[in-house]
This record gives structure tokens, sequence and C-alpha cells, in this order.
């Protein structure tokens, strides 16, 4: 008996410590991992410009792993839409992000700001994002704590070498950053219907607060349908 107890107390310990491993393996290996070159904003398929303002900010969602297979995490396969955003300033004064809020509002007014790296790490390695939870194990066996991890590397790789590297855009520049939404919840498609809305961005002077940008996501599904039918008919 005393033996039959040591055995379920290992498989337990086995089985918990499988779980708690972390779930997401590399997405993009090997290799020097490059997004596609920013252009200027006013280039992309979904944009908003304002001429008085002589700023311009392009939203470009990625909804296929396919089109940004250079980040290293599956994040679309775990709920999370990737956006580019993509900032040109026109204008001789500098621009400043650092009040800004760029939200994704969905069809039915959902509005969800941008998932921080905390957010991210949780939802791909939820077992361990648990902190301070004790998970009892049969005797003789002490409770296991599961404290809070630091933000696992890729995370930060990605946000590093894809993410916004400032909050100025300076002027006749151009400032572009990755940046991750929950769609989850969303009903699919989530871009359907949805928009991107960028308010509080101003002068780095603070002599100039700017109009809100809206940036709707039905006219970039239209654009990328229109270039799906234009693509030659495979060969019979």
């Amino acid at each position: 008996m005393a033996l039959l107890n040591l055995s379920s107390s290992l498989a337990f310990r086995l089985s918990l410590l499988a779980l708690l491993l972390p779930a997401c393996t590399d997405y993009a290996a090997g290799g020097e991992k490059k997004a596609p070159p920013v252009k200027p904003a006013s280039q992309y398929d979904t944009f908003d410009a304002h001429p008085k303002e002589n700023v311009t900010i392009a939203a470009e969602p990625c909804d296929d792993p396919k089109d940004c297979s250079f980040f290293r995490l599956p994040y679309i396969q775990h709920g999370f839409l990737p956006i580019r955003v993509v900032i040109t300033n026109d204008g001789d004064r500098a621009v400043s992000l650092d009040d800004a809020r760029m939200q994704f509002i969905s069809a039915n007014r959902d509005v969800i700001p941008a998932a921080t790296d905390d957010d991210i790490n949780r939802k791909l390695f939820l077992m361990k994002s648990v902190k301070g939870t004790k998970i009892p194990l049969p005797a003789p066996l002490p409770p296991i704590t599961i404290h809070h991890p630091s933000v696992d590397k890729k995370i930060l790789e990605d946000n590093n070498d894809f993410g916004f590297q400032g909050t100025v855009v300076n002027a006749h520049s151009t400032l572009a950053g990755y940046l991750f939404y929950d769609v989850q919840a969303l009903n699919d498609p989530a871009l359907k219907g949805a928009e991107f809305y960028v308010k509080m961005v101003h002068s780095l002077d603070g002599k100039q607060n700017f109009f809100s940008f809206t940036i709707p996501f039905d006219k970039w599904l239209a654009a990328q349908d229109k270039k799906e039918a234009s693509k030659p008919a495979p060969a019979k």
C-alpha cells in the first residue's frame, strides 16, 4: 500500500511538472527575424490623414500567421491580433506619443487596449502566471508555490525588434511598431466592422493637440479581397 501511494504521488508530480512547462515552442526558428520595410503611412491600405496637422497614421493588421512569421511566438494562434501602427509626420515640429491611446474598437464597440508584455506572457504561458497559488499534493509532500515569472525572453525580443523604439516622431519622418490586441472573445472575423482609434497625440512642445484618428478595418478587408481576386488562377 505504501508503494502504491508513493507511485501515485510520483505520477501526480510528473503530470504537474509537464503542465507547468511552457506551452509554446519557437514559432520562427533560426535566422535573423525581419519585418517588412516601413513605408510612409499613406502607402498602406488603411490610414487616416490629417493634412492640416501634417500627420498620417496607418494600421496594418496581420491576421494570418504566414504573413508575420518573423515573430518568435504564435501570437495569432493564441488569440492576439498583431497590428503594425505607422505614424508619418510631414510637419516641421516633432510629434509626441507619450500620452497617446491606441485602441481596437470592435464592431460591438468593445474598446480593447494594446496588450502589455505581461498580458501576452500570461496568455501564452498560462500555467506560469499563477501568483502565490498553492497546489495541494498527496501527503507527505508539501504544497508547491508557483511564483509569478518574468516575461518570456522571446516576447521581450519581439518587442525589442518589432515594437516602437521611442515615443517621438521627428519632423519629416516615420515611426512604426507592432502592437498586440486580445481579440479572442470577439466574433470571427474580429476585423469586420472594427476600427483602429488613436487619440491624445500632440506636438512635442505641447502647443498643438491633434484630432483623433479613426481607421476602419473594413477598408483593409476589402483591399485584401481585391488583392486575392487579382491573383492569377492556378494552372490546371
